[in-house]
């Protein structure tokens, strides 16, 4: 088999993967509170990054960062998985699926805004044209319905959604700074991120044992969202040769996931959260020859 075609079969699958993971959130947010969540699931996935990083005889790695690289690793792991992940979940307790899930795909956009004054970049025309497009697709989504209304039903909920993707973007931008080892930084962010979420835990939630499909679904967010996806996705960029084009691939993954969400959660998806989605990707690639350049290492969003 040919190296590109089996670039794009571990990142189709990553993205496949990635699709049902609004439907593992809600199903786990049913037996635990969304910190627990947070706590379980980083374990797993701290867990399988150290078992993966032991067979490829790379565990000592992780001793030899400077303390500089340390620092970074505890600022990258704050921003995401920790900060991410906690704004993001707790999008979920408070939003239908349907709408949490898409919000989360505005960060290329947020990504171009904070370029302004993180990386010196300028907002040209065809950056305005291409946010006004995204956040209309944002107001869209949030209407659920009633466009001519104007009323936004759980705005402290949209808010959170929209913002968990200007979190993502923060991480990318401070990430594409640190020449590690992909797979090193993850393992590095996630072990902070776990310090993070255990502080978190003993001071506004509790330690208990869900049932078994709080545990099922804990195991498959740990070990796919935050575990086997990564290293799957990172493992077709280093072996496609336009990194552009397979991340492209990221925005079929939305789509998938309102099929999911409706023939699992039951959800009716609103005609508006389908226009608003379309409108959010039109943005983005509005955008894509202004970003494609700086997004070529980006990957997904949740």
């Amino acid at each position: 088999m040919k190296k590109t075609n089996l670039a794009y079969i571990y990142g189709i699958s990553a993205i496949l993967i990635w699709s049902t993971v609004a439907v593992a959130f809600k199903i786990a947010l049913q037996y635990m509170d969304f910190i627990q969540l947070l706590f379980y699931s980083s374990f797993i996935s701290v867990c399988l990054f150290l078992v993966f990083l032991y067979f490829r005889g790379e565990l000592k790695l992780l001793f030899k960062f400077s303390r500089k690289q340390y620092f970074f690793s505890f600022l990258h792991g704050f921003l995401n998985p920790f900060a991410y992940y906690m704004v993001l979940l707790k999008a979920y307790t408070l939003l239908p699926a349907q709408l949490a899930q898409p919000l989360n795909y505005t960060w290329p956009i947020m990504l171009v805004l904070l370029s302004v004054p993180f990386l010196g970049q300028k907002l040209h025309l065809k950056s305005f044209v291409a946010i006004l497009i995204s956040f209309s697709g944002v107001y869209l989504i949030s209407s659920r319905d009633a466009f001519f209304d104007f009323k936004i039903e759980e705005p402290f909920g949209i808010f959170l959604a929209t913002i968990s993707s200007v979190i993502w973007a923060l991480y990318w931008i401070a990430n594409v700074k640190d020449k590690r080892p992909e797979l090193l930084k993850l393992c590095m962010g996630f072990i902070s991120s776990f310090i993070f979420t255990t502080m978190a835990l003993l001071m506004f939630s509790e330690f208990k044992i869900p049932p078994l499909k709080g545990i099922l679904s804990v195991f498959y967010i740990g070990l796919f969202e935050m575990g086997f996806t990564f290293i799957l996705w990172l493992k077709a960029l280093q072996m496609v040769g336009r990194n552009d084009k397979l991340s492209n691939l990221v925005f079929i993954s939305p789509f998938f996931a309102l099929l999911w969400i409706h023939l699992f959660l039951g959800e009716a998806i609103y005609k508006t959260t389908i226009f608003g989605l379309v409108f959010i990707i039109l943005g983005i690639f509005v955008q894509q020859v202004k970003i494609k350049d700086k997004r070529k290492k980006f990957g997904r969003s949740t």
